[in-house]
């Protein structure tokens, strides 16, 4: 009895403002969703969806800790949808046989085979890449042109980084082992820690504004960055954003490396049918389009153009390495941060 009270409790805690409380059992017409993402990007979504379905949906907000909270809730869980961001996290759910296997046409039309797990439990909703930032003023953009570039000699104190143990950097080299190898990415990873301009901190708007005052010349961070920098409501930021170029690396090669934010049907869903048609609704024009105007995100979906704002980036090729193979190699990307002290 304990239990069930500081488990309703917990829930009407993290409810977002002005949502109704999670109930366990089904309702024809109500969705239980448990995100990573922010509320401010994921409403403007859900309130789409319902708007089109007339399907009410509850979410469930924490930056961490929801596979804890589902796997000690079991079958008496009320979740329908998990979103969240990064292949390693989605992977983790996966894993741990919190994700149901999904039976959709739509969702295997409007996702590549690369953005989506080959067992159909985890997909694709977005894209970001992992770009190269470099000054306008100190940097011409063809002296870098393949990441590999970043553990030359010459960047040695000039490149600025978040940690190596982000999810987004260890995606990044999680990659670059697809790619060459452990043996290899670790030589890399060694480079570019010899050329850190100061120890790994910050976010990858603080590496950002590091090269605007001057600390470094390089750095690596998720485009979509940019963008908020660029049309953020803050002047000095805008200033930082005037300050870099985006570089897409590997472009004559196998692409510049992209992570998603992407989704999946909660294993004890106990209305499957509507968390399936959430998944396929976030796929479709209405909510691809969201992705890039909230939060200058690229289309999972090849027939949806991007927004203005990231189409005035360029066009550039993307990495197709299966994402759930990098997936796999995470844990290795890690033990080579640990041992290079990324």
């Amino acid at each position: 009895m304990r239990f069930k009270t500081l488990l309703m409790a917990l829930a009407g805690a993290l409810l977002l403002p002005g949502s109704a409380p999670l109930m366990a059992t089904a309702q024809a017409a109500e969705l239980n969703v448990y995100s990573h993402r922010q509320p401010f990007l994921i409403k403007p979504f859900l309130k789409a969806f319902e708007k089109e379905t007339g399907t009410r949906v509850n979410v469930v907000f924490a930056s961490k800790g929801l596979v804890q909270r589902l796997l000690s809730e079991g079958r008496r869980s009320p979740a329908d949808v998990v979103l969240t961001v990064d292949i390693g996290r989605l992977y983790a759910y996966a894993d741990k046989n919190l994700f149901a296997r999904v039976s959709s046409p739509k969702l295997l039309e409007n996702i590549p085979a690369h953005l989506r797990d080959a067992d159909n439990r985890w997909f694709g909703l977005s894209k970001r890449a992992r770009v190269v930032a470099i000054s306008r003023e100190r940097v011409k953009p063809a002296e870098i042109q393949r990441i590999e570039d970043l553990a030359a000699p010459k960047w040695k104190g000039r490149i600025c980084s978040r940690p190596g143990s982000h999810v987004y950097n260890r995606a990044l080299l999680a990659s670059i082992i697809a790619a060459h190898g452990e043996e290899k990415a670790e030589k890399w990873a060694r480079g570019l820690v010899a050329n850190l301009a100061r120890r790994p901190q910050g976010n990858d708007r603080a590496q950002v504004k590091a090269i605007f005052e001057g600390v470094c010349d390089v750095a690596i961070i998720n485009s979509y960055y940019y963008g908020k920098l660029k049309t953020s409501k803050v002047p000095v930021q805008r200033e930082w954003a005037d300050a870099i170029r985006i570089v897409f690396t590997n472009q004559q090669d196998r692409g510049n490396h992209v992570n998603i934010s992407g989704g999946g049907v909660a294993v004890h869903s106990k209305n499957r049918a509507d968390a399936v048609r959430l998944l396929e609704f976030l796929t479709e024009p209405t909510a691809q389009k969201l992705y890039g105007e909230i939060n200058f995100e690229f289309p999972v979906n090849s027939s949806v153009e991007a927004s203005k704002e990231v189409k005035s980036w360029g066009a550039f090729k993307e990495d197709r390495v299966s994402i759930g193979r990098i997936a796999t190699l995470i844990p290795v990307a890690q033990r080579v941060i640990d041992r290079v002290g990324w």
